[in-house]
Parts: C-alpha cells; structure tokens; sequence
C-alpha cells in the first residue's frame, strides 16, 4: 500500500471539497444580493452549504467508487440550491 505525504494528503482533501466551498461561497453571496433578509447570517449560509456539498461530494465517491462524477456533481448543485432556496425565505416576523 502506498503512503502519502501529509501536505499531498492536504491538497487533495482541499482539491475534493473545492466545488462544495465556491458553490458555497456563490450562493451565499447571490443569495444576499438577490433576496436582502436570509433565515441566517451570510457565513452561516456558507457553512451550512459547505457542509452539505461535502457530505453529498462524500457519498458520491462512495457509491460510484470515484470522485468527479457527473451525477455527483448534479446531485451536489441540487442539494445546495435546494438548502439556499430553503434558507432564502423571508424571516418570520
């Protein structure tokens, strides 16, 4: 079994997790541009998007036994843009 270097290990956790963090990052900031009022802060928008990209990133390498997968990808923009739409609505008041 090969072994890695911790800073290779590094980059690639950061490299699997990229397109969670920008998607993040994009809807968080179209979000508060387009809608003003979300049900949290814009980091908490961020966070909670990032953490579900990388759950859904994570399942996807586990079920199709590879990273970068089309469907992966699909399902990674479906659930962030659901979690944003859902975070979106107005703040009771």
């Amino acid at each position: 079994m090969a072994t890695m270097a911790m800073s290779a290990l590094f980059w690639h956790l950061m490299n699997f997790v990229a397109p969670a963090a920008f998607l993040a990052l994009v809807l968080g900031v179209a979000a508060r541009l387009v809608h003003g009022a979300l049900l949290l802060p814009l980091w908490g928008c961020v966070g909670l998007n990032f953490v579900l990209g990388s759950l859904v990133l994570g399942l996807g390498l586990v079920l199709a036994d590879s990273d970068g997968r089309l469907a992966t990808y699909g399902a990674l923009v479906l659930a962030m843009g659901s979690c944003q739409w859902l975070l979106a609505r107005a703040p009771a008041d």
